[in-house]
């Protein structure tokens, strides 16, 4: 009897997170959906209200951030629209709707910043990484090996010479592919991890040669634009830019993407 009890407990503890997590879920969709139909009224400023409290209330959503992005933009926020473009691409990467919603912001943004050229295949490998983010990354990786091992019975096990040769050469590119989408899902992760890139928030601010300042005014940035954040120092960030121009400046004038 004592055993049924017990049994009991656990079943009515289990249906209340359930019921816990309906609710939740509910309360959720809901908001969503309040927000949605802000954003259609173009009433942006409460479209951008609720979207923020999602996040707070259910953490990081790569179209909650899309979302937010676009009502930012809408209202005319550049920075903050930026900043949550940058965001869903860090959990999504292969979002085309959000690499190229984010394009757009970024031609309304003062700084028009030549990136450093890159080795062609650089540019080749960060394509083909950015279409899907570390879980994809990592399942496809587990896919593939699960093939190779069964390309390497069919090598070692199957009689027909043209069999062998098709698990040998069927496997290596399976191999190739396993390590690739290993590197893959390592890089993604490591950038979902360490958020090392920022957005400016601050409409000028001056990029100084060291931090603090009375340092050499090095040049202006404006808000809006994406900065890799290489160390701290008290209130001071050193930055870079994508075309390899290096600073100090506040760190209460970036936000971590």
């Amino acid at each position: 009897m004592k055993a049924i009890g017990n049994m009991k407990k656990i079943l009515f503890f289990l249906l209340l997170i359930q019921c816990f997590a309906w609710s939740m879920a509910f309360a959720q969709t809901t908001a969503i959906k309040e927000a949605e139909e802000a954003y259609t009224k173009e009433d942006y400023n409460k479209a951008i209200e609720l979207y923020e409290n999602i996040l707070k209330s259910n953490g990081e959503s790569a179209e909650i951030f899309y979302n937010l992005g676009n009502a930012y933009y809408k209202a005319g926020k550049i920075a903050p629209a930026i900043l949550n473009y940058e965001r869903a691409l860090v959990l999504d990467p292969g979002d085309a709707d959000a690499r190229f919603n984010l394009q757009l912001a970024r031609q309304k943004s003062v700084d028009k910043i030549e990136p450093v050229e890159n080795f062609f295949l650089t540019d080749w490998f960060d394509t083909i990484q950015n279409t899907a983010a570390a879980d994809s990354w990592a399942r496809i990786g587990i896919v593939c090996f699960i093939f190779f091992i069964g390309c390497v019975i069919l090598f070692f096990f199957s009689r027909w010479i043209r069999l062998k040769k098709v698990g040998f050469y069927l496997g290596l590119v399976l191999l190739v592919m396993v390590i690739f989408a290993n590197i893959f899902a390592k890089n993604q992760k490591d950038e979902l991890v360490n958020r090392k890139h920022a957005i400016v928030f601050t409409p000028t601010v001056t990029v100084k040669s060291s931090p603090d300042a009375s340092g050499t005014d090095l040049f202006i940035l404006h808000e809006g634009t994406k900065v890799s954040v290489k160390s701290t120092l008290g209130d001071w960030s050193e930055i870079e830019l994508e075309d390899g121009n290096i600073g100090w400046m506040p760190s209460k004038d970036i936000e971590k993407i």
